[in-house]
Formats: structure tokens, C-alpha cells, sequence
């Protein structure tokens, strides 16, 4: 074969490789698009912004770069990933490679982590399995850096409502100079009901403090036997404690709020809910929810995941991690997805005390 021919071939199958290379596991930063109001050229994505196993995402903003952190997989611990734009993503490290003495060893039993920074310690919360309980409990790790290695060296977990079926989902929230901690007792492991709880925290969020108020449980027919994954968040002066229900295995999972009248409650489910569920025809969306809401200057946005699928609409054994828009409209949240299309890329501001990420 000539060299001339042989680089037309060549020249030929370069976009086919390329396709398949990032069908494999590249972030799907889409074409640039036109805006056609403003007659400009905007950069595209699509979802899921990491085709990878990385349930329950969390993430936390340091400086210009952002940290994501999962439930086990992959023989982590805790998952750790980093971006510079909430697209393109590179795994790290386990972030807990080592268990503290409490907890059993072995199994999936690493769950649901989120971090926060509280001066220059950065503070994680995890599920883990209690040895002596054998319930899933509350750890509290820390580390100098966001892609450092956490440590726990506590002997005894930080919540642990073994009496309720144990305790799942810590988030923390910053609210001016006070601390809080948000999360589940693991009923539906015992055939209990199942509640979001909140905690104040000391300052420096490594322990709790009084006892946790209860802000609300699974009484809503589209919960099923759940209620979990609370994440509190502020926007325009009000409280909205978004949060995960049913069954996280299938298409009955999706995501759901209340507003709040402070980071304590009392609490009121939105009667909308679901505002975030499962698309049931093509292009199929399986099991949205495991959220984190978020502020970018004036965009707020929601990362999650969501079951990975065939084409014939059978989901796999991957929680893929997803990024979409949440607007609001006379104080109600409204998410823009699960969408499977492009979408205008985020706009990544410099960070300010008047626009706080989380």
C-alpha cells in the first residue's frame, strides 16, 4: 500500500477511533453551540459527566479546582475524582485507604461521603459497617488536603442510631458560623420507618452536639419505604432539604424537597415531588438521585447519579455520576433532566462569600 494511500485510510478511521476511545470512558464534552439570543458560541455537554461506578457523589470546591467523592468501588474505599470544569474528570486515590477500629472490615460497607472545609482541615463524613453494632454508622475523617489521604482515628463511630436500624448519609451545611449534620437512620434495614435527622456540629465539626431533631420521614406514597440522601441547601434566604426516596436499585429512586424554616426545621415536603425521576422511554434514565446541590455564581446546579443502560432499556450494574441545571421560579426548584442531550457547559466563577457553593 502507498504512503499516500495508506494516510487517506488512516485519515479515515482517525474520528471512528476517537469515538470509540471516549465511548469507553471519556467525559462527553459535546461541540460548541450557537446561543441565539445573544448570536454567541457556547461549549456543549452530555451527560454522564463520568462513566464510571461512582454512587452518592459529593463535591466540594478548592480554589479553582473541584473534588468529587463516591461510595466504594473499583477496591476503594471512598472515591475521590477532581475537575477543573464539572465535566472532564480524573480519578484519584482512595480517600480513606485505611478503616478505623470501629469498623468491620471487608464487603461493600463504605458509603455515601461528603467533605467540608473548616479552615485548613478538610473534614469527611462516611458510612461505615460497626463491628460491634454490625449496623451502618457515622465516621468522621480528616485530612490537610482534598485529595490527601483521610484518617479516622476515633475508636467509636460519631452517630450511630443503632436502636433505629443504624445511621447513613451524613452531609454536613454551614450556616453563618454554625455547623449542622444531616442524615438517615437505616430503618428500611430493619423494617423500620425510615427519617431525615439534623445535628448541630461543634465547630470544629468533629462531634455533635445536643441530640438530632427529626425533620421528616417516609409518609408519601412515592417514597416507598425511604426517605435518604438529604443535602441542605440555601437559596434566597430559605432552606430547601432536597433528598433521595425508594428504591435505589430501580426506576422508582428519584429525587424530592422540602422547605425548611431553619437548618433545625420544621420541615414541609413540596407536594411536586418527585422533581427529579426516571425517564422511562428512549433515551431510558434509571434511578436518578444520591444528589448534591450547588452554587455557581448565579447558576445553582445538581450533580447525582444514575443507573448506566443499554439500549434496550436494561439497566447495568454502574451508578454513573450526572450534572444538570436546577432554576427557580417563585421559590420552587425546578431541575432541568435527567437530560440526555447537550447542555450548555457550567460558567465557572471566581469564588465569593456573596455566591457560597454549598
Amino acid at each position: 500500500m502507498g504512503t499516500t494511500r495508506l494516510l487517506q485510510l488512516v485519515g479515515r478511521m482517525l474520528p471512528m477511533m476517537l469515538l470509540l476511545f471516549c465511548a469507553a470512558g471519556c467525559a462527553q464534552q459535546g461541540p460548541s453551540a450557537i446561543n441565539h439570543t445573544t448570536g454567541t458560541t457556547m461549549k456543549t455537554f452530555q451527560n454522564p459527566v463520568l462513566q464510571s461506578d461512582f454512587p452518592d457523589p459529593s463535591i466540594i470546591r478548592v480554589r479553582n479546582t473541584f473534588y468529587a467523592y463516591a461510595t466504594n468501588a473499583a477496591g476503594k474505599n471512598i472515591q475521590a475524582a477532581r475537575s477543573t470544569d464539572l465535566v472532564n474528570w480524573e480519578m484519584l486515590s482512595d480517600a480513606l485507604p485505611a478503616l478505623p477500629s470501629w469498623a468491620q472490615l471487608g464487603g461493600s460497607f463504605v458509603w455515601a461521603p461528603d467533605v467540608i472545609q473548616i479552615g485548613d482541615t478538610f473534614v469527611m463524613y462516611y458510612t461505615a459497617r460497626d463491628a460491634e453494632t454490625n449496623v451502618q454508622c457515622i465516621g468522621v475523617a480528616t485530612s490537610s488536603s482534598p485529595d490527601g489521604k483521610f484518617k479516622d482515628t476515633r475508636s467509636r463511630p460519631l452517630v450511630c442510631q443503632s436502636d433505629l436500624g443504624g445511621t447513613i448519609d451524613a452531609t454536613p451545611f454551614r450556616d453563618g458560623d454554625k455547623l449542622y449534620l444531616y442524615f438517615k437512620n437505616d430503618g428500611n434495614s430493619r423494617g423500620l420507618t425510615t427519617s431525615i435527622w439534623a445535628q448541630e456540629l461543634s465547630p470544629d465539626g468533629l462531634s455533635v452536639v445536643d441530640k438530632p431533631t427529626q425533620l421528616i420521614y417516609n409518609d408519601k406514597p412515592w417514597e416507598g419505604s425511604v426517605v435518604e440522601a438529604p443535602n441542605m441547601f440555601k437559596h434566597d434566604n430559605q432552606y430547601y432539604l432536597f433528598f433521595s426516596a425508594n428504591n435505589y436499585a430501580d426506576q422508582t429512586y428519584a429525587v424530592g424537597y422540602a422547605t425548611c424554616q431553619s437548618p433545625m426545621g420544621p420541615c414541609t415536603q413540596a407536594p411536586e415531588n418527585p422533581i427529579l425521576a426516571s425517564r422511562l422511554t428512549q433515551p431510558f434514565v434509571i434511578g436518578p438521585g444520591g444528589q448534591t446541590v450547588f452554587q455557581l455564581g448565579d447558576q445553582t446546579w445538581i450533580l447525582y447519579h444514575a443507573w448506566d443502560m443499554d439500549g434496550s432499556g436494561q439497566r447495568g450494574d454502574s451508578r454513573n455520576m450526572w450534572l444538570d441545571r436546577v432554576t427557580w421560579k417563585d421559590g420552587k426548584p425546578h431541575i432541568e433532566g435527567p437530560t440526555t442531550g447537550p447542555q450548555p457547559m457550567p460558567l465557572i466563577p471566581a469564588q465569593d462569600q456573596q455566591h457560597p457553593f454549598r
